[in-house]
């Protein structure tokens, strides 16, 4: 049976054709979702859609996702990965900073690059504790945030950084842009996050749902939004997204959380301004602090200076 997905037209997406709005919201690529239309595959409102129609805020959109792509590679598989930079690597850990556009391991229906694909590409050994297609990946990034990400070179970095992130003595730092000024300038959400009620490719604030932390502080306030310097206690799925959106401030360019397009639009953004800004953890081979950092992506130091003189 095919996977038939319905939904109300999130707000941002108002007016956007639906093979760039349905790319946005799904995570698949516009020339699928305009396969999917052309296949009849796409309805709004009970009729059929074509790619280059417009949505429309809270109509009713139903839509059969493609067909099962094969099992995913196991994690060791190589693959040149553009743009991944290895900023440490020793017999215990490798760190990278991850562009935009890669995911930290193949899974079911994902078919672009991957760190570890990439890793393995640059001749890097990684552990071989975990799923067949995660090996050495203590934790992961969203494909559409970049930065620093750090994986496990020995079994012994995997067990202890596996511990650390459990038991929450990892620093995780993210920079984010936030619509508008969250009141107070520096503050914590403290709100658990679950899967969406009704969208099962979201999260979302709900009661019962995992325990979730994030503070936040002021780093610079600019008339339309806010840059951010975001600290995870927590390490749930789109966390900072999730939260933000929750306090009515999504991140700038998140469409799937509520953004405002037009501002993305006027940013040049075409995914929400979110970047791991340094990763802090006791090293595995001899418990010794060590910290490492990652610079703005060019897409997003451009959308940040846009901000600074506007």
């Amino acid at each position: 049976m095919p996977d038939t997905r319905s939904l109300p037209v999130p707000d941002g997406l108002d007016g956007m054709r639906v093979d760039a709005g349905l790319a946005r919201l799904l995570g698949l690529s516009r020339t699928v979702v305009a396969a999917l239309a052309e296949q009849g595959r796409v309805e709004l409102d009970g009729r059929s859609a074509g790619k280059s129609d417009r949505l429309t805020a809270g109509a009713w959109l139903q839509i059969q996702l493609p067909d099962p792509e094969p099992p995913a590679p196991i994690a060791g598989a190589p693959e040149k990965v553009a743009g991944l930079k290895v900023l440490h690597a020793d017999d215990d850990i490798i760190v990278v900073d991850k562009p935009v556009g890669v995911a930290a391991h193949p899974s079911p229906g994902w078919t672009g690059p991957t760190v570890t694909g990439g890793l393995a590409a640059l001749g890097y050994r990684v552990a071989t504790s975990g799923a067949a297609e995660r090996q050495g990946i203590v934790h992961r990034l969203d494909v559409g945030t970049t930065g620093v990400m750090v994986v496990a070179a020995s079994e012994h970095a995997y067990s202890v950084l596996k511990k650390a992130f459990k038991e929450r003595t990892v620093d995780k730092r993210y920079h984010a842009i936030a619509q508008g000024h969250p009141d107070p300038t520096r503050g914590t959400i403290d709100a658990p996050i679950d899967r969406h009620p009704r969208h099962d490719h979201r999260f979302a604030v709900v009661a019962g749902g995992k325990p979730s932390i994030t503070h936040y502080d002021t780093i610079e306030a600019f008339p339309a939004a806010t840059l951010l310097d975001v600290h995870l206690e927590t390490g749930r799925t789109h966390q900072i997204r999730v939260h933000f959106s929750a306090m009515r401030h999504p991140l700038v360019g998140d469409l799937v959380y509520g953004a405002d397009p037009t501002l993305a639009d006027r940013l040049g953004l075409t995914r929400q301004w979110l970047h791991a800004r340094s990763l802090g953890f006791a090293h595995p081979a001899d418990g010794r602090w060590v910290e490492f950092t990652s610079e703005y992506p060019a897409d997003l130091a451009e959308a940040l200076d846009r901000l600074r003189v506007h």
